[in-house]
């Protein structure tokens, strides 16, 4: 590490490099391929920022390109690099759909050495002879199980192809394995060194793993109860778009603290959602898995899952948004008997601790209350046991319970309602009585 790196690094209050930053160091300084495996949260953006910055040459031109698979991911990481890069005189220009492609072009003029991309603006400006990557050194393919899947496999092996690929060093990383991964050799034509230090990192803080049962209809409910809850923060993960705006709208409706970060949205839309949340300025960010790959919030305190993740993959990324680097976290499970059912099944092979949780007084908690009254036929309560605050109800005529609800927050009470009596014959039109009525009306009866 470079000497400049060496006192920023202890300004910033850091100790030791983290485990994959250790373990990468010399093979990436020697030049060879690598696949870096380690925990989200762990320190791969430094792990590889470092060598590359310690390689380029100021005004050389264009020496590292980095990969990332979402337009958030790939400015997140151009401003941790930049912070670095500064120190050594290295320009870092980000390249990302959705930007304006005329103002990238111009800075293009400035002849930065390190950029960081989405492939897809990549290839395009590769294939319009704009972006030359003859002069490349080194690329890096970060959330490497994500990006090397599909149409983007088949990109950047033709980015590939615009450098003098020979002699390119390539660096992968990600925190969980794919088959992809075991054929990188064969689908790069090189070595490819596997360091994996995922058993042996101890950086995640106190994460921990819970189910919160409620039923379908009372969810976007119980979300914003959770949203209320002190100091907690969350993002929550959908499986499909379509769910995700409907329950924008119901929180809309409902006045709860909420952002949305999509893929269709735009670009100038997404940087101020991530920054509302950043900043703490609202409780909750609906998401989508890729839009939120790799993101990384400080002290996030906790992720929910409107959504059962599709697998256990999945999972995994979508915890690792919170007890990053020592902190600790939550991540909250939603769903009715069937869907937590299905989950424990996905998760079965796994060493997470799964338990209940529940929300008592707008707090989540893992004691289930002394007493829960399940819900009458007409009244769905919260399937989750949390309170619903100090109200009354009354039973509908006619239902064979025929009880008041008494609602605490410590327990519900279930109280005798007094008998309604009908009158024998009411709300009966007779019109023999209308007759009568209309005679007297016009005879003076």
């Amino acid at each position: 590490m470079l000497d400049v790196f060496k006192t920023k690094f202890a300004t910033e209050g850091f100790t030791e490099p983290s485990p994959i930053q250790t373990a990468v160091a010399e093979p990436l300084a020697d030049g060879q391929s690598i696949l870096g495996l380690a925990p989200t949260g762990s320190g791969k953006t430094l792990a590889f920022t470092w060598p590359i910055l310690e390689k380029v040459r100021p005004g050389e031109g264009i020496q590292a390109l980095i990969l990332a698979p979402s337009q958030e991911l790939a400015m997140q990481t151009t401003n941790v690099v930049r912070d670095w890069a500064q120190l050594v005189d290295v320009k870092v220009l980000a390249i990302t759909g959705g930007a304006n492609v005329k103002r990238q072009l111009e800075k293009l003029k400035k002849r930065p050495e390190v950029i960081v991309a989405t492939p897809g603006r990549v290839m395009n400006l590769v294939g319009d002879g704009k972006l030359k990557l003859g002069h490349l050194k080194m690329m890096i393919v970060d959330e490497a199980d994500e990006l090397l899947t599909d149409e983007t496999l088949d990109q950047i092996r033709s980015i590939l192809d615009a450098t003098f690929a020979e002699t390119l060093q390539l660096a992968f990383f990600s925190a969980t394995e794919t088959k992809i991964l075991d054929d990188l050799p064969r689908w790069f034509g090189r070595p490819v060194e596997k360091i994996d230090v995922r058993a042996i990192d101890q950086t995640q803080g106190v994460v921990r793993h819970r189910m919160m049962e409620v039923g379908n209809r009372h969810r976007v409910e119980l979300l914003k109860k959770i949203s209320r809850v002190d100091h907690l923060r969350a993002l929550v993960f959908f499986n499909k778009m379509q769910l995700l705006q409907h329950v924008a709208i119901e929180l809309r409706h409902q006045h709860a603290s909420f952002v949305a970060l999509t893929s269709n949205q735009r670009q100038v839309e997404r940087e101020k959602a991530l920054r509302l949340f950043r900043q703490g300025k609202v409780a909750l960010l609906l998401t989508t898995d890729l839009a939120a790959r790799g993101l990384d919030v400080p002290q996030l305190p906790a992720v929910i899952n409107y959504q059962l993740p599709k697998d256990v993959t999945t999972y995994i990324h979508r915890s690792g948004r919170t007890g990053r680097m020592g902190a600790d976290g939550l991540v909250l499970t939603l769903g009715d008997d069937h869907d937590l059912r299905d989950f424990k099944k996905i998760m079965a092979d796994t060493a997470y601790e799964l338990k209940r949780a529940y929300l008592v007084d707008y707090q989540v908690v893992d004691t289930k209350p002394d007493r829960i009254v399940p819900p009458l036929a007409f009244d769905h309560a919260d399937d989750a046991g949390e309170p619903l605050g100090n109200r009354h109800r009354v039973a509908r005529s006619g239902h064979p319970d025929k009880v008041r609800r008494t609602e605490t927050t410590a327990e519900r009470v279930i109280q005798p309602a007094k008998a309604v009596k009908k009158r024998k014959g009411h709300k009966k039109h007779s019109k023999k009585k209308g007759m009568r009525k209309k005679n007297r009306d016009r005879y003076g009866e």
